[in-house]
């Protein structure tokens, strides 16, 4: 399945802060230079999805903010069920 999310790099802190108009809302810590807030983002939506990182993969939007993100190994209601039990808000 795929998700879509929005990612703000160079946050305070790591955290899933919620959906608006169907789009994952994410911060990470990590620079958005040299994929390092791609890796960021991918830990933190393994951690929450309780998934393996090769069970993810970015598939658009590898240098933009808004990407789309193929979680393999779960259901949409999963990953819905799981990703807003980790939301800050």
């Amino acid at each position: 399945m795929l998700i879509t999310v929005r990612v703000s790099p160079g946050a305070a802190r790591d955290e899933i802060t919620g959906i608006k108009d169907g789009v994952w809302q994410i911060k990470v810590k990590a620079p958005p230079e040299a994929g390092k807030a791609n890796y960021a983002l991918l830990r933190l939506l393994g951690k929450a999805l309780k998934l393996k990182s090769s069970d993810l993969d970015i598939v658009r939007g590898h240098t933009s903010r808004h990407k789309r993100v193929a979680v393999i190994g779960l259901s949409e209601a999963e990953v819905s069920e799981r990703l807003s039990s980790s939301s800050a808000g």
